[in-house]
């Protein structure tokens, strides 16, 4: 085993073992504080509404790209139909 993956294999191990303490305090509360049913349901609705507009927006940032891309198309075809580009010397 080289020491490269001897030493990563050992931090996963430590990072592991030591995981369930890092958060721990003795009431039982996390980082947020008591939750509640209304934390729950707040964190909920905020849920409900966050995938719907990242759809949205996601949707509309592919259909700017794409419609970027047809007008590279359109105008690449129509450079190609150019009399200009066509022949030789």
């Amino acid at each position: 085993m080289t020491a490269f993956a001897r030493i990563a294999l050992t931090t996963c191990v430590t990072f592991a073992l030591l995981a369930p303490s890092a958060f721990a305090q003795a009431s039982g509360e996390g980082l947020y504080g008591e939750t509640n049913d209304r934390v729950v349901t707040n964190f909920g609705f905020i849920l409900i509404a966050f995938f719907p507009l990242f759809i949205l927006t996601m949707s509309l940032i592919q259909w700017k790209l794409e419609k970027r891309k047809d007008e590279k198309k359109a105008a690449a075809k129509s450079r190609a139909n150019d009399e200009i580009w066509k022949g030789g010397w």
